[in-house]
């Protein structure tokens, strides 16, 4: 007799993902150049508290891959991590990412650059380089803002309340449009 959950054993239900979600899935980047530390400055004033933020979500992509935006960009140690986040820190910036995920948290009212990401990050970022990957001959750095292809500098891009940015070199990634910030981002 099968049981209620598709007749798997133990009511464990399989999951199908539709074929075309499948080909836009990009597996993490393994090795130091996709998981590479945040090890630049504290941009802009260095507060001792949080405070309100409005978030942005940054999405990278090289060699086909997913490159991870780090924990830790923005702060200063010491820093207490619980369940792989950061939960307090010395001092926090201007701009601040608590988790692996690309979410990044701008201080209220503020849109600094794209630049000034990296520049926290400790990594270049310009028409051709994006971290430690250079874009193939005859080609730049793709930027994708809300799902649509943005011309011009990555480096300028605002990080604007709630924008999907995507950065690209090498193959194309086909881009997210959106984005669910957690509340209160």
């Amino acid at each position: 007799m099968l049981s209620g959950c598709a007749g798997t054993p133990h009511g464990e239900a399989r999951v199908r993902l539709p074929p075309a979600l499948l080909a836009q899935a990009r597996p993490i980047g393994r090795g130091p150049r996709f998981h590479l530390p945040a090890r630049g400055p504290v941009p802009g004033r260095c507060a001792r508290r949080l405070g309100p933020r409005a978030g942005v979500h940054v999405e990278l992509f090289a060699a086909n891959r997913v490159v991870l935006v780090p924990t830790g960009i923005g702060t200063r140690p010491p820093r207490t991590f619980s369940a792989g986040r950061i939960s307090a820190a010395r001092c926090y910036g201007e701009l601040v990412t608590l988790d692996p995920t690309g979410l990044v948290l701008v201080r209220a009212g503020r849109r600094p650059p794209l630049s000034a990401l990296f520049r926290a990050w400790g990594q270049p970022l310009s028409a051709r380089q994006l971290g430690p990957f250079e874009a193939p001959p005859g080609t730049r750095v793709a930027v994708f803002v809300d799902g649509r292809r943005r011309r011009g500098s990555p480096r300028s891009v605002p990080l604007a309340a709630h924008a999907e940015i995507v950065l690209e070199v090498g193959p194309h990634v086909p881009p997210h449009s959106s984005y669910t910030f957690p509340p209160g981002t």
